[in-house]
């Protein structure tokens, strides 16, 4: 590749490619907009398996990704000769779904003799919030909450991100599916308990884990919960069936209330008042009014991604992309994905 033409902000054209677990998106970013974001989900796929199978996930990315490109780029408006790099997610996600789209994106910009740029996957869901407005001030929190990662990040600048809590075990996501998959919801779990709850009163109790510092936990509670099915299906085998949406509402209050408690102690003792969500878990109904209620209550101006923003998709990494190539953080043809990558 020859060396790159810096493209100025406000006319910058960049392509990007999400294929991190089970969703193949592409997106197209000009100027700092966003034109398209489109995405092919494999949820039929993998709600057999009860969960994502990262063989089955590799290879509908190499059947999806060619489709939704075009239909990314006829949403743009955009040809391929207009761009002025390709940026894609590195990681972290699953190995395989990862290698698809690195290699896509790799040919494609070999082709059109352009620029890479390699993108942290969650860095991107931070930058989400920089997509629509309102916007974030510098420095604020983001508790960054998926089905593979719970973090609280010290947000300092765009490309200036500090992990001061992070789960120890499981992710917020995974405890939201493992309870669902215990309770016979299906996958994905998730977004089904959070619609029972919403038809139910959280009366049941569970503790709430006692982890130092920011950091997290979720599975002496997921072991709690499992308990608490056994027990009370032992002595009424309907239990389950007759207090279903209530079940559903405790043990989601309790996952919530543990993330946001975190979160409010990091904020009161970094005397920081700009706070934000991120992730696909940043979907759940419960998170996002307990987020601005508890706002409310300490003054926080807080931020929430819209919907579309909230799971893995291409619009955050073509946003992060647009950054990454302001300060030129190009990478070569011999880069690979990793399903492991600290964020610097």
């Amino acid at each position: 590749m020859s060396s790159p033409r810096y493209q100025s902000p406000d006319e910058l054209n960049i392509l990007a490619f999400e294929t991190s677990c089970d969703d193949t998106s592409v997106a197209v970013i000009s100027g700092g907009r966003i034109l398209a974001n489109f995405l092919a989900s494999q949820k039929v796929i993998h709600e057999q398996y009860g969960g994502v199978l990262p063989e089955a996930a590799s290879r509908a990315h190499q059947t999806n990704l060619l489709p939704v490109l075009n239909a990314a780029l006829e949403k743009s408006g955009l040809q391929l000769s207009d761009f002025h790099a390709i940026a894609f997610t590195r990681g972290p996600g699953l190995l395989g779904s990862l290698l698809v789209g690195v290699s896509f994106a790799k040919a494609l910009a070999l082709s059109l003799d352009l620029p890479l740029i390699a993108v942290h996957h969650i860095q991107a869901h931070v930058l989400a919030h920089f997509i629509d407005e309102p916007r974030p001030s510098f420095p604020f929190l983001c508790l960054t909450v998926s089905g593979g990662h719970t973090q609280i990040m010290l947000v300092r600048d765009h490309l200036d991100m500090e992990v001061i809590g992070t789960t120890i075990d499981d992710a917020a996501g995974e405890a939201f599916d493992k309870t669902a998959k215990l309770l016979g919801l299906g996958y994905p779990g998730g977004p089904v308990l959070d619609k029972l709850a919403q038809q139910g009163v959280a009366r049941f109790s569970f503790s709430e884990p006692q982890i130092a510092g920011y950091d997290f936990s979720f599975s002496g509670l997921k072991t709690q919960f499992a308990r608490f099915l056994q027990q009370n299906q032992a002595a009424d085998a309907c239990f389950i069936k007759d207090n279903l949406n209530d079940i559903c509402a405790s043990v989601q209050e309790r996952i919530v209330s543990f993330l946001l408690n975190k979160l409010r102690r990091a904020a009161r003792d970094m005397g920081i008042k700009e706070i934000a969500i991120a992730g696909g878990v940043s979907a759940n109904s419960l998170l996002r009014s307990a987020l601005k209620t508890m706002g409310e209550q300490e003054g926080w101006q807080t931020y929430i991604p819209a919907f579309a923003y909230c799971t893995d998709n291409a619009a955050m990494i073509a946003m992060t992309a647009h950054y990454l190539y302001q300060r030129r953080e190009f990478v070569g043809q011999d880069v690979a994905p990793l399903a492991r990558i600290p964020l610097d």
